[in-house]
């Protein structure tokens, strides 16, 4: 869906209530538009754990205008399935990042007591043994 007024708008018919019961919801997903304005901006709440963090900032249950009270959980997993037709881990996500050097591990910052520009850090930067786990990872 585009916006999360739409996914407000699915979540009434589904449930009841006003769209206004649903918004803080929906824009708190989709929050990360602001980082990235693609689909890309899926990765940092669009899984499993997204979902659950949506319990922790806004409560187990959602009272409805209406009175009527719903689980959180389901407004959350409703607005990741209409967004990826199902629910993914971060796991999911986190497999589909192509890694780059820049994201392994790097060499302490401060040597003695004088520190490097970090890009300078970076420029020879090995990628983490640790990618070596992962059959594309160990590629690079």
């Amino acid at each position: 869906m585009a916006h999360p007024y739409h996914h407000s708008l699915s979540s009434v018919s589904k449930w009841g209530g006003a769209v206004d019961d649903y918004l803080a919801i929906h824009n708190w997903f989709d929050e990360s538009k602001k980082i990235t304005a693609d689909f890309r901006h899926r990765a940092l709440r669009h899984h499993a754990e997204g979902i659950f963090m949506t319990e922790a900032l806004f409560g187990t249950t959602t009272t409805l205008s209406t009175g009527r009270v719903i689980p959180t959980r389901w407004i959350g997993e409703q607005h990741v399935r209409e967004d990826l037709g199902f629910i993914p881990s971060f796991a999911d996500w986190a497999m589909a990042i192509r890694p780059k050097r820049w994201m392994g591990r790097a060499p302490k910052v401060i040597q003695g007591e004088e520190e490097k520009p970090v890009a300078s850090l970076l420029a020879g930067a090995d990628p983490a043994p640790s990618f070596s786990a992962n059959s594309e990872c160990s590629k690079l």
